[in-house]
């Protein structure tokens, strides 16, 4: 039973931390805004800047955990980059050396635990605020901190904490030279990763030192092993982030890592460099040499790395590679000539190809939704991110174009003809960014039922799938035809097939209606009422653009989609 309860604390513990993680990050992409960036520009505008930055926040706070942590989710919500990170990171490994002297001649240990809930209930209060949404996004950031803080002791104290006693056995490994610093490295290591606190493993290895259970050289590499070991939470950070963050927790592991080889390689110097700054003798002031061997090598490993911070940074985003979304970077549409009236044949040839990719983007996050509604076994958990990204995607790219196409519109010189286009072409870009809109928003009432348990009758999902077949057709149809001309045939053939929708999706409600009459679940059928018509919507923009791509026909354009509310209806407003 106490395996499964340290189990069950342990994940439990990961999981406040996780979703600490993800709260901080949201709250602080919502209530930075360019002040937090510009003042987060200014600490770290240069490398000495960054390390004093990290140093000074590590000394305030007295845990590099809780510094490191906070410095990556900077980075996960993109108010850090990954260079200004490495330098704030290397301040903080600094900056718990200060912790170390004071356990070593005070026995003081201030403990970030005893301010984790307070800055929850600040953080719960603050994010009530209704009338400035900055303070609402600080508080969340705030209520993420705090789950962070108690997700680490949670996890600390789920298991079982050795005590000195676990570090005796060390006396048997005192006279084997080279094996015995690196049998206390990775002691070091694993005990530090155990205790989850640097500043308690240093307190115990000087404690033993001091009685001389320990030799003052194996206190040093259990030191140096400690540094690895307090890397933990760093690692856990990098679970559930995305590639910056990811790199900036791997940036720290590396960066204690190379440390410990060049000080295990160059021990013997090492010691007696930190011997020659030390007034004293290590058998007569054992806490004071230990405390400053700390801090020489943090300061060492700052100054060995930082001339090559750049480099480092490039050294690591090689090692940790993007995903495939974040590889792509931001949408940027390049074209030939910065003013339109240059090649305005070409430019438009060429807005009218990311037309082209942007249709595919649409109909690719259409068929995520069927999918997940073809396999209901599979959560739809597994398809959000991928969703969500092709979202933001098509936002960038009706931003893009939509800029480019108006600033098209303005030149003087523009045929009536090319005008025409270019206005279809704007209308038919925002058709393909509602309808990514309408597939996220599919997806999050998928999500919806999937948490609340609404369980859909399996006769009536199966009839949804032919009913999504026919809104794919006419994607289909749209990007076949989207980088072609269209005809007043092909303008019939999308009319057939959003008849068929239309009347599929009255048959559907009528069915749903009728399960609520006799008895059926009010918010599961209102739920699914409200997929049937959320779907119909993207069969609408289908058409919709079909109409504007044969604009020599009269414009059509179908009054719920003048209304930019209209795609996020809710199952209580069915």
């Amino acid at each position: 039973m106490d395996v499964i309860r340290i189990l069950l604390e342990m994940v439990g513990g990961l999981a406040i931390f996780m979703f600490g993680m993800q709260m901080s990050s949201d709250g602080m992409q919502k209530a930075a805004g360019d002040r937090l960036q510009r003042v987060l520009n200014f600490m770290t505008g240069n490398r000495v800047l960054a390390v004093l930055t990290g140093f000074i926040i590590t000394v305030l706070v007295q845990s590099s955990s809780a510094s490191t942590v906070m410095f990556v989710s900077f980075v996960n919500a993109g108010l850090l980059d990954l260079v200004q990170a490495i330098g704030c990171i290397m301040g903080a490994n600094i900056g718990t050396t200060v912790t170390g002297w004071l356990i070593s001649l005070v026995g003081v240990k201030f403990s970030i635990k005893a301010f984790a809930v307070p800055i929850i209930a600040l953080g719960f209060f603050m994010s009530l605020s209704k009338k400035r949404r900055a303070v609402q996004g600080w508080g969340s950031a705030l209520m993420g901190f705090g789950f962070i803080f108690l997700g680490l002791e949670l996890l600390s104290g789920s298991v079982p904490k050795p005590d000195a006693n676990a570090l005796l056995f060390l006396d048997r490994f005192a006279n084997l030279g080279v094996l015995t610093t690196l049998i206390c490295v990775v002691v070091g290591a694993v005990f530090t990763a155990l205790v989850n606190a640097s500043s308690a493993a240093q307190a115990i290895i000087i404690t033993l030192a001091m009685q001389g259970v320990l030799t003052y050289e194996m206190a040093v590499a259990l030191m140096l092993g400690a540094n690895i070991g307090t890397c933990t939470d760093a690692f856990l950070v990098s679970f559930g982030a995305n590639t910056a963050a990811k790199r900036a927790a791997w940036a720290h592991i590396l960066f204690n890592v190379f440390g410990t080889i060049w000080a295990v390689i160059f021990f013997g110097f090492f010691i007696k460099l930190v011997d020659w700054i030390t007034p004293g003798i290590p058998t007569e002031n054992m806490a004071l040499h230990i405390a400053m061997m700390h801090t020489v090598f943090n300061g060492l490993n700052t100054l060995l790395l930082l001339p090559f911070l750049r480099q480092y940074a490039t050294l690591i985003s090689r090692f940790i590679k993007p995903s495939k979304e974040e590889a792509e970077g931001p949408y940027r549409f390049a074209f030939v000539s910065s003013r339109s009236h240059d090649a305005p044949g070409l430019n438009l040839l060429q807005a009218r190809g990311e037309v082209v990719k942007m249709t595919k983007l649409a109909r690719e996050t259409f068929v995520e939704i069927r999918e997940a509604l073809a396999d209901r076994k599979v959560s739809i958990a597994v398809r959000m991110d991928r969703i969500k990204y092709r979202e933001n995607r098509a936002d960038e790219m009706k931003e893009e174009l939509s800029r480019y196409l108006i600033a098209c519109s303005n030149e003087k010189g523009l045929a009536e003809d090319a005008r025409s286009d270019v206005a279809a072409l704007i209308k038919v870009v925002d058709d393909l960014e509602d309808i990514t809109d309408i597939c996220y928003h599919l997806a999050m009432l998928l999500e919806r039922a999937e948490i609340k348990r609404h369980e859909f009758d399996p006769v009536e999902v199966e009839r949804l799938l032919p009913y999504t077949l026919l809104v794919d057709a006419s994607l289909s149809f749209v990007e076949a035809h989207v980088g072609s001309g269209i005809t007043d045939a092909d303008v019939e053939a999308a009319k057939s097939l959003e008849d068929k929708v239309d009347e599929f999706k009255s048959e559907l409600k009528k069915v749903a209606r009728k399960r609520l009459e006799s008895g059926g679940d009010v918010r599961t059928e209102l739920l699914y009422i409200d997929i049937v018509r959320n779907i119909e919507k993207v069969a609408d923009c289908a058409f919709s653009i079909t109409i504007n791509l044969g604009h020599d026909l009269p414009a059509v354009r179908r009054p719920e989609f003048d209304d930019p509310v209209a795609c996020q209806d809710t199952p209580e407003s069915a």
